[in-house]
């Protein structure tokens, strides 16, 4: 479903009432599979690459989802292994007490109205199976206890609910017992995973990535060519030429960064800031075409295909005989490498503590998985003035920023970002502070949801974003989003396009990149996107 397809937003949220009551109960309530609101399924072909169960073709809307004839007794074999190995998740689905505080808080039930979108009913999507067959009260009273059998139905309704959370964790930040719902439905999404129900824009990435080190299928020699079509628009931009290491073994840093700013704009953009940064710099680094994806889909499927994606990460670290590993502005991809990569790949004691090789600092909060995020590494050099820059050549944007779920709510990564943003540009405001930081908005397409397919449910779970960006545009005129995350610059362009359409989005190392004063450029007359660095308002008040 493309954009042209959907209402004008006047009239696409209008039927959207959060206070009146649903007519029946949910468990009466079937699911229904309307177009716009749900992704397509995996091909048989990816489940097939990766040794996934059940390979075949289907749609949601057949009768027969072409399941395994004892696909019950997996599941819930599947469900017992699970509450034995993983403590939270047995714990959040004994705790939860329905106090509603996380109702109002997921995006995707303020844009759709969907009681079943609330957090604390999505979870009981499964809680309520888990008390039917792994409580005795559920199993003595059954729906009156609060469990119900796990039929087609039920399975069926998982498939699109589970499947309509990003996984942004919001709703945690507000829960009075510390409920991650992102971890029950990453649990629901594994177990689905074992009878073959996948959406192929999660399974076709991993299959790729699985394939050829990267999401988007992309070989090595695809790889260079790209990274030196970048590297001849900076030339043309600010008269600098650069040869970019690549492979290169002894480096003391591998840089890794999605995909995503490879292929597809404005994301290019912000690939081409970091090459412009680390050229300034003269620092000795590498990019890797094998180690050619920071971004995991894997979070997106199981516990066990993040720890087989990322592998490949401190595989390249350990060939090229690095030191420490950089990684580029990414969500999903700081969060697996921050909080999982060590644990699942580790441990990483061939490699050393991280150092700056410019300011000398000790980056001690990557003692364990030897990872900095790059904007951690460029907010130490502008604390210690190793950058000369000229903000002004910014001053066309004003600027605000949305914290990416992962990096600001699973990592803290605060205050870095803003950081370098000030520095980079003279025009920054804050959207209402109930939705940035830690209480930041999703963008709506997350955790494999960014299809065109989906873009009914994708504009809709954005609304909150979209509405606040909207309060600061009319407020200030903000006219660019600025991001730390791959999935944010492609599915916030969507988002700003169908709700604020005069404000466009970007990465911060882009902006920093325009600013950035080279040793021996020419004079700079455009920025990164080949447009002149100030508009006509500027000349004219000149």
């Amino acid at each position: 479903m493309s954009l042209d397809k959907l209402p004008n937003p006047q009239q696409f949220m209008s039927p959207v009432d959060l206070n009146k009551p649903p007519e029946t109960g949910w468990m009466e309530t079937p699911v229904n599979f309307r177009d716009g609101t749900y992704s397509y399924p995996a091909a048989g072909k990816n489940l097939k690459k990766l040794g996934l169960a059940n390979p075949r073709e289907w749609s949601p809307m057949d009768e027969d989802w072409k399941l395994p004839d004892n696909w019950q007794e997996i599941i819930l074999k599947g469900f017992k292994e699970r509450l034995e190995k993983y403590r939270s998740f047995k714990l959040f689905m004994d705790i939860c007490v329905r106090c509603g505080a996380c109702a109002d808080k997921c995006h995707f039930f303020i844009g759709s109205g969907d009681p079943k979108n609330m957090p604390v009913l999505r979870a009981e999507l499964i809680r309520s199976v888990y008390r039917k067959d792994f409580t005795l009260l559920g199993k003595m009273l059954g729906k009156f206890g609060g469990g119900r059998d796990l039929t087609i139905d039920v399975l069926k309704e998982w498939f699109y609910y589970f499947f309509q959370c990003t996984e942004c964790r919001r709703c945690s930040v507000f829960c009075p017992y510390g409920i991650d719902t992102a971890e029950v439905t990453m649990i629901g999404r594994e177990l689905l995973n074992l009878v073959g129900l996948n959406i192929n824009w999660v399974i076709e990435p991993v299959a790729n990535c699985f394939r050829t080190g990267n999401h988007l299928g992309i070989p090595p020699h695809g790889l260079i060519d790209m990274w030196d079509f970048m590297a001849d628009d900076i030339e043309d931009i600010t008269g600098v030429k650069m040869d970019l290491p690549i492979n290169k073994k002894g480096a003391e840093i591998l840089f890794v960064t999605p995909s995503g700013d490879y292929f597809a704009d404005p994301g290019t953009y912000t690939c081409m800031g970091y090459m412009m940064l680390f050229h300034e710099l003269g620092i000795d680094y590498t990019w890797s075409t094998y180690a050619s994806e920071g971004g995991n889909f894997g979070l997106f499927t199981s516990h066990e295909m993040i720890k087989r994606l990322n592998a490949k990460i401190y595989a390249e670290a350990k060939r090229l005989k690095v030191k420490w590993i950089l990684g580029g502005e990414c969500g999903h991809m700081w969060r697996v490498m921050h909080q999982y990569m060590e644990t699942m790949n580790g441990p990483a004691d061939f490699l050393e503590e991280p150092v700056s090789p410019i300011t000398g600092t000790k980056f001690e909060n990557s003692r364990q998985t030897k990872m900095v995020h790059i904007t951690e590494f460029t907010s130490d050099l502008l604390k210690h003035n190793k950058l000369k820059l000229d903000p002004s050549r910014n001053d066309k944007f004003r600027v605000t920023y949305h914290d990416s779920c992962n990096p600001a709510r699973a990592a803290g990564l605060l205050e870095e970002p803003r950081y370098v943003i000030k520095h980079v540009c003279n025009n920054f405001f804050e959207m209402p502070e109930n939705t940035i930081r830690e209480q930041t908005y999703c963008c709506g397409g997350g955790a494999g949801l960014g299809n065109d397919e989906n873009m009914d449910m994708r504009m809709r779970g954005g609304f909150p974003r979209a509405n606040a960006v909207r309060h600061v545009r009319d407020k200030h005129g903000v006219n660019r989003l600025l991001c730390m995350c791959a999935i944010d610059r492609a599915t916030l362009s969507a988002l700003m396009e169908y709700w604020v359409p005069d404000v466009e989005v970007g990465g911060i190392h882009e902006l920093l990149a325009n600013a950035l004063i080279m040793t021996g450029e020419k004079e700079r007359e455009v920025d990164l996107r080949g447009e002149p660095l100030k508009d006509d308002s500027e000349d004219s008040e000149e």
